[in-house]
């Protein structure tokens, strides 16, 4: 059961990767946050001279979405690592764009096969993922979202997990969120017309409840899956 690829997609701010967190804990498989791991290589000073790094750096802050060659790149690199391992995964986030979907599905039918591959849309609406994104706060240490709905603080500053330091990511601003939706709904929803093509049934879940509600959703579906 743990060799699957799963796909979690929707708008940002929807759940995705607290619930990528709890798939890849509960199923035992590798969480591969897209959107981390773009972050971690834009803020590396390792790359600080790389002039296509901070090209797509810049994309990247802004809101828009990077360069899709390059983030099918990074993909194809790590994803045969995580498959030849023998590890199954759980994309937050990916694809983005039709051309991650058109390059992306197939290496992972190849790795995986048709039949392991669920693909996910978490259903939340815009209005709630405005606010969400706005509240957004990020610990620096062990990466884990704050769930600013259920913490008492209006100005919180520690993570409750760990204690390392609270901050908010540079596409967390205002300006940033509106190119994101927009971008969302001009470039990402798109995709879904290709995993249809595919032969595939995207699984709509609702996001809006606590985020523990919709982990049994999801996992209910796998739960089900194991007694048929």
């Amino acid at each position: 059961m743990t060799k699957i690829a799963i796909l979690l997609t929707g708008v940002p701010g929807s759940g995705k990767t607290t619930q990528a967190n709890f798939l890849a804990d509960k199923l035992g498989i590798i969480n591969f946050d897209t959107g981390k791991r773009l972050e971690a290589a834009f803020h590396d000073p390792v790359n600080r001279n790389n002039k296509i790094i901070a090209e797509e750096k810049k994309n990247f802050d802004s809101g828009r979405l990077v360069t899709p060659s390059f983030v099918v790149d990074v993909i194809k690199k790590d994803l045969a690592r995580i498959a030849g391992a023998g590890w199954g995964v759980v994309f937050a986030g990916s694809p983005r764009t039709v051309y991650e979907a058109e390059k992306l599905l197939p290496l992972l039918e190849k790795l995986y096969g048709k039949k392991n591959i669920y693909p996910f849309f978490m259903d939340v609406p815009l209005a709630e993922s405005i606010r969400r994104n706005s509240k957004r706060f990020v610990c620096g240490f062990c990466g884990a979202p704050l769930l600013t709905s259920y913490y008492p603080s209006t100005k919180p500053k520690f993570c409750p997990i760990c204690a390392g330091a609270l901050y908010k990511r540079s596409l967390d601003n205002p300006a940033s969120i509106k190119i994101r939706h927009e971008e969302y709904k001009n470039r990402t929803k798109p995709i879904f017309d290709v995993i249809k093509k595919r032969g595939y049934k995207t699984i709509k879940i609702d996001g809006r409840p606590a985020p523990f509600k919709v982990f049994k959703k999801i996992n209910g579906y796998f739960k089900n899956k194991q007694r048929n």
